[in-house]
């Protein structure tokens, strides 16, 4: 019910907002845009796409994802009947038994969400999504109301939404592109406000669903993985931007294709036959784009709308206002726009971060908050309609309300280190 509310008000906003400015400001053509827009047309004054056009971006969204997920489940496949996945559940177990206690011990879901957590904290965004299908697919199996997400399902989608990431590849070269200074003066930063989001979102869930964390495992575990993460900062930060770039392709790629040669190695010790359990799993990963079409298309039509009608810029102005009579310093406002959007869309996010720092300048305090915010966190509604949809979830509880929750307290991490890093 909670998605179904957002969803409607997103598209009530947006249609009252544009009516206002149609009939009150005289703008007569945004009905036109927001329904037949195209961001490819130059007479288009918004440069974004309307609601026609967002569908068929939609559609083409999920087409390309077959192949992607086609690949990646097929050698999940492969591993899953090979033992692979059982394998990396029981090493993996001790830690996530405490804060999935509802899951069997050595299921194979276990093994799965660690592989979408570490496609995420490489920044594999390819690989994460069909790794993070196949464990709500693989909960699924546990939930005994089919309609309605699980305590587990919860906890693994809010921890997978606050995009733990250690090197925001992307951020640093659109920022080197944009001539900044310093292309990788974000990293830090970046890495510090994923880590504080993934450990809110875990303490939010946790309280919801009565789980105490004060255990020596995950205690541990917690530590554990700081202090791999805090090795790899002091390595990565002697590094300039193309070193940083060349290592994370070693890193990130090099570990996907040791994995591949693992599973298959694996595979043929134990005699499976190799290439029939890759087309098993390739079938399931194209059914599974095809399923969540409606979703996306759902979604992303209604996040269209509220950018075409100008909702944002509306929120922004009111934000701005509202911190300029409290006296407070306003520049982190102008790097808002992709905070705000970024839970609704990675892409117009981007866009949001390019076009504050051509309007900005790459070095400015805007432009560096804009980046820290794209490379700290994931799109939160996306994520909803994509992998609750790939299991016709349609209650989704209090799913939403923690991730964005969990989003608020990475913005204003965001905020606190970007005047604590370049006041």
């Amino acid at each position: 019910m909670a998605l179904s509310r957002i969803w409607s008000a997103f598209i009530i906003v947006a249609i009252v907002v544009a009516a206002v400015k149609c009939f009150f400001f005289g703008q007569s053509d945004i009905f036109n845009w927001m329904v037949v827009g195209k961001a490819s047309d130059e007479a288009n004054p918004l440069k974004l796409d309307g609601i026609i056009e967002t569908c068929w971006v939609s559609v083409e969204l999920c087409f390309k994802l077959v192949g992607i997920l086609a690949l990646f489940m097929g050698f999940m496949s492969i591993a899953e009947r090979a033992g692979g996945i059982r394998l990396l559940s029981r090493i993996v177990g001790p830690f996530f038994s405490k804060l999935f206690p509802e899951i069997p011990k050595g299921h194979p879901s276990m093994g799965h969400m660690i592989m979408n957590f570490s496609a995420n904290l490489l920044g594999l965004d390819n690989a994460a999504t069909p790794f993070g299908l196949k464990a709500m697919e693989s909960l699924q199996e546990l939930n005994p109301s089919k309609d309605t997400a699980s305590n587990s399902q919860i906890m693994f989608l809010c921890l997978h939404a606050a995009g733990l990431s250690l090197i925001p590849v992307s951020v640093i070269a659109i920022r080197a592109s944009q001539n900044a200074s310093n292309p990788t003066d974000i990293f830090i930063p970046c890495l510090i406000v994923t880590f504080v989001g993934t450990i809110a979102a875990m303490l939010i869930v946790s309280f919801k669903q009565k789980i105490n964390l004060l255990q020596p495992v995950v205690i541990g575990w917690i530590l554990g993985l700081s202090t791999i993460i805090a090795a790899l900062v002091l390595y990565i930060t002697s590094l300039d931007a193309n070193g940083i770039k060349s290592f994370s392709g070693i890193l990130s790629n090099g570990l996907i294709l040791l994995v591949f040669l693992l599973i298959i190695l694996g595979a043929l010790y134990k005699k499976i036959d190799v290439f029939d359990a890759f087309i098993d799993g390739a079938k399931n990963g194209f059914d599974t784009a095809i399923k969540i079409i409606p979703y996306l298309v759902g979604m992303l039509v209604a996040i269209s709308m509220l950018r075409t009608s100008g909702t944002f810029e509306v929120v922004i102005s009111g934000i701005k206002t509202f911190f300029a009579y409290l006296g407070a310093d306003t520049r982190f406002v102008e790097g808002l726009p992709t905070a705000l959007i970024r839970p609704l869309s990675g892409g117009a996010a981007r866009g949001m971060m390019v076009s504050t720092m051509e309007t900005y300048g790459a070095d400015s305090f805007a432009s560096r908050l804009s980046g820290i915010f794209q490379g700290a966190s994931d799109t939160t509604f996306y994520v909803i309609a994509v992998y609750f949809g790939s299991i016709s979830i349609k209650n989704t509880r209090y799913a939403i309300g923690a991730m964005l929750l969990a989003d608020l307290v990475g913005v204003c991490t965001a905020i606190a280190l970007a005047y604590l890093f370049f006041g």
